[in-house]
């Protein structure tokens, strides 16, 4: 069997340098911040290229402050994707503001600048692109946007890490970056996290009040905030992790350049990279027609995969209001019905990138 996600392959391979870590942090009391979250706000501040790092308990926390820091709330609009996780929008609606949708690029997958001028309202605050699998959205047009309407952009970088575009990392283009640092993701916590990223002295003073009940020193409460505090055990993690992380996403690209090679001619839309970015593939994901079939093919061959996302966010019961129903967003519905996640992590072997690209092309060859 070839899994999606091997985490333990990745665990064992710094199993000593984890274990000190976590026993640094029990042997010094320093359970929640602390020296070890501080450590790894300054380098992830660095490995970003931003002069603010505010770690937290969850990417979706670092979405919600974000968005409060920026001063966005009710009546407030923010634009955005419906290709996305469901915090995305999940996050906008917790301020109170209204997320507003535009489609995708059919090549890309994120955010279609092109769509952006007709969804600006004299409500609007704030666009909010995706940077979908470990590519980065075509920020510079968006910026450009942003910047004749007075709009603020924050970066959903959940799956971005490291991701760069024209030599700015994600994280550090948009006003404010935010990131997950869920297991799974290319710079995974041994639990949940995230962190906000920015160059803005008052947006990072504000989020990390705010993180921790609003307090400006301790008992004293300026704002009404929130307990997202990052644990001082997924600091340390985090922060072996940052030893590494370049190695890993070296060969999450190489990997992904192997399937894209061995995809070659076989009608597969693997995935577009423009020129001037850098992908670092969270997800190598690709088109399929018969998507089901062929998954529950792979699945009886010994091959996991897994579809991000199968529902895009509009159509989602939860979130209905946002749409006029299918059709509302023709790109996004597309994708999400031929979209097909294919094994991925460093320490997959070539051999079985070779297993998994022949395994699909002979699939999709037999169905067709």
């Amino acid at each position: 069997m070839i899994p999606f996600l091997d985490l333990q392959a990745q665990y064992l391979s710094i199993k000593p340098d984890i274990e000190k870590a976590v026993l640094g942090v029990l042997d010094s009391g320093q359970f929640v911040l602390g020296e070890a979250v501080e450590s790894f706000e300054r380098s992830f501040a660095d490995y970003c290229g931003t002069r603010h790092c505010v770690a937290l308990n969850t990417g979706t926390s670092a979405l919600h402050l974000a968005l409060l820091a920026s001063g966005i709330g009710p009546g407030d609009e923010v634009i955005t994707v419906p290709m996305t996780f469901a915090a995305t929008v999940g996050a906008i609606f917790y301020v109170g503001a209204k997320p507003v949708l535009v489609d995708i690029d059919p090549l890309t997958w994120t955010m279609d600048p092109d769509g952006i001028e007709a969804a600006i309202t004299p409500w609007t605050r704030a666009i909010m692109p995706v940077h979908l699998h470990g590519q980065m959205a075509d920020m510079a047009p968006i910026r450009e946007i942003a910047s004749r309407h007075g709009l603020i952009v924050i970066e959903d970088a959940a799956q971005a890490h490291g991701a760069e575009y024209q030599g700015r990392r994600a994280g550090a283009v948009g006003n404010v970056g935010c990131f997950s640092f869920y297991p799974g993701k290319n710079l995974g916590a041994c639990g949940e996290g995230g962190a906000l990223t920015t160059d803005d002295d008052d947006v990072a003073r504000t989020a990390r009040m705010l993180r921790d009940w609003g307090q400006s020193s301790k008992y004293h409460h300026a704002l009404k905030g929130y307990n997202y505090r990052m644990d001082g055990i997924q600091g340390a993690v985090l922060s072996v992790k940052m030893r590494h992380i370049e190695a890993w996403t070296r060969a999450r690209q190489e990997l992904a350049a192997e399937y894209t090679r061995m995809l070659e001619g076989t009608g597969i839309q693997t995935p577009s990279v423009p020129a001037g970015q850098t992908h670092v593939f969270h997800v190598y994901a690709v088109l399929v027609q018969g998507r089901d079939e062929i998954r529950t093919r792979m699945e009886s061959a010994g091959i996991a995969t897994n579809i991000h996302y199968p529902v895009p966010v509009h159509l989602q019961p939860a979130y209905a209001e946002l749409s006029s129903g299918p059709g509302s967003f023709p790109v996004a519905e597309a994708v999400a019905r031929n979209t097909l996640s294919l094994p991925l992590y460093p320490e997959l072997g070539f051999d079985q990138v070779a297993t998994v690209a022949k395994t699909l092309a002979e699939l999709l060859e037999a169905v067709a």
